[in-house]
């Protein structure tokens, strides 16, 4: 990123961490550090997620007086240009989740799609994300995965919403990766472990880049026969595989 580009009106697609780490260094590149203090204003999922992410960073004026504008599933079509109306003007501001990837299990595609429709030049960063960490983690084929995102909501529906994932997994021959609201693991564990075949394979992942960090893969008859983790109140990621292992 060079000076002249610097100076450029731009939307900046930038990564966060996971969890509340002290370092980010440790898991963004230092070309994040480097847009960060570009920034004329910043464009996250929450008030409180966008101020700790700035005040990470050195940025080009203190961190409380850089303007924050909210993205979430609160936010309506219209809104839309709003957000985008500095960039027009010639500032630079930066979209963020508050975890991991933008616009990745996250709103933020009608922001990037109405940007390239109005000529507003995107530039996207590399940083961590759950759903890819816990694939390479699992050990399960990663060459066709599927993320649903969260489940539905309605406990007495769940059971059969977990029928269809290890089914289409079973169909396509792929890994199938939801997650789940840190209140609902428990009853999602169990309902995994009740309805899911014992050969088919799941694994749990939580906590992930945190020191209190886990990852169980192993097939439901195992996951039977061994202690579950105690998730209460930890940000856990699911996948399930019932095709059986193939070589990639």
């Amino acid at each position: 990123m060079d000076e002249i580009d610097e100076k450029k009106p731009k939307l900046l697609l930038l990564p966060n961490v996971l969890a509340d780490v002290k370092y980010h260094h440790l898991f963004l590149p230092a070309a994040v550090d480097k847009a960060v203090a570009t920034l004329d204003g910043l464009i996250a999922e929450s008030a409180g997620g966008g101020r700790r992410f700035l005040g990470r960073f050195q940025t080009k004026k203190p961190a409380i007086d850089i303007p924050l504008a909210l993205l979430n599933t609160h936010t309506q079509d219209h809104e839309i240009d709003f957000l985008l109306a500095p960039i027009l003007k010639g500032e630079r501001w930066g979209l963020i989740s508050d975890a991991g990837l933008p616009c990745i299990a996250d709103p933020g595609s009608k922001l990037v799609q109405r940007a390239k429709t109005v000529g507003i030049a995107v530039q996207a960063f590399v940083g961590p994300s759950s759903i890819f960490l816990s694939l390479m983690l699992s050990g399960l084929p990663g060459q066709r995965f599927n993320f649903l995102g969260y489940l539905g909501k309605e406990e007495k529906t769940r059971g059969s919403d977990i029928v269809k994932v290890e089914q289409r997994s079973k169909i396509d021959l792929s890994t199938q990766i939801f997650i789940e609201s840190p209140h609902r693991n428990a009853h999602t564990l169990q309902t995994l472990l009740q309805r899911l075949n014992d050969a088919t394979r799941l694994c749990v992942a939580w906590d992930l880049t945190l020191p209190t960090q886990g990852v169980v893969s192993q097939t439901i008859g195992q996951w039977k026969k061994s202690q579950s983790p105690n998730l209460d109140k930890k940000a856990a990621i699911y996948l399930v595989f019932s095709g059986g292992i193939t070589q990639e």
